[in-house]
């Protein structure tokens, strides 16, 4: 049965439209049939992000004012055939489609695809009123900090009033050096903090703004983000994945040496 994913977050900037690109070929990769739906009228990223911004010619709102229809606006990944985009308009706002639009664009999606990602605009505006009534199931995106946790709890407010239940709980940029050093909340502190279940964490990775700059998903690349987003994908079709530990690294013998020539000198102070 096709499922309806919103992934969301309470503040901008923390990841959310690159988790909804890498979530959508991770899937595709694993012979589920899926598509990305850019939903942030007026600021469309997705298509960057997944490498295919030259393909775009109709957007959602071509689809919601029926100058179109779906099967145009949808552009098929080259790389992964059983990906897709529906990609936001550049121009224009969130005022120009309401929420019986998304209903029927959802709905004809469902019967295309498995599973439809629908990638929220930031925070909890017009625009995600809009998508709730057609969401299934949601997906909230923060980084470990008290800001991006605060806003978030607003985000989970509003997900129940709608009746939507609480969302699966995915940290982004997480650096594990720090959260080693008590600098950084672990991801397993944010969902405790959240109350929510915790799907995943994706460590801070440079691999991600550089394959952004590339214009192209870092999900073509072996790297640790890469393997992060595949660990989420496979609990989110339900398998069982441990998460990773966060362990000190070991120091080598010369790091050892000056580190106890260190501990000699301060006693000598003393």
């Amino acid at each position: 049965m096709s499922q309806t994913w919103m992934i969301i977050s309470g503040k901008g900037g923390v990841g959310k439209s690159m988790m909804t690109s890498a979530l959508g070929v991770a899937l595709a990769d694993r012979d589920m049939s899926c598509c990305c739906v850019d939903m942030d009228i007026g600021l469309r990223n997705l298509d960057m992000l997944l490498g295919m911004h030259n393909k775009v010619v109709y957007d959602v709102l071509d689809v919601a004012h029926k100058d179109c229809k779906l099967k145009y606006a949808l552009i098929s990944h080259a790389a992964h055939p059983n990906l897709s985009l529906l990609p936001a308009s550049q121009l224009g706002g969130v005022s120009q489609m309401d929420s019986d639009d998304m209903a029927r664009i959802v709905k004809k999606l469902k019967k295309r695809v498995g599973y439809v990602l629908l990638d929220a605009p930031a925070g909890i505006g017009r625009g995600v009123e809009n998508l709730l009534p057609c969401v299934d199931h949601a997906i909230l995106v923060v980084t470990p900090d008290d800001v991006a946790i605060r806003d978030a709890e607003r985000v989970i407010s509003l997900l129940e009033q709608a009746g939507k239940g609480r969302p699966l709980l995915v940290v982004n940029r997480v650096i594990p050096e720090m959260v080693i050093s008590g600098e950084m909340y672990s991801p397993q502190t944010v969902a405790a903090t959240l109350d929510v279940p915790l799907l995943g964490f994706v460590p801070d990775d440079r691999a991600v703004l550089s394959a952004i700059n590339r214009h192209e998903s870092f999900m073509e690349q072996d790297c640790p983000a890469h393997d992060a987003v595949n660990r989420i994908a496979q609990r989110f079709l339900g398998e069982f994945v441990p998460m990773p530990a966060f362990e000190a690294p070991r120091r080598g013998l010369l790091s050892r040496l000056l580190h106890r020539r260190k501990g000699r000198q301060a006693s000598l102070d003393l």
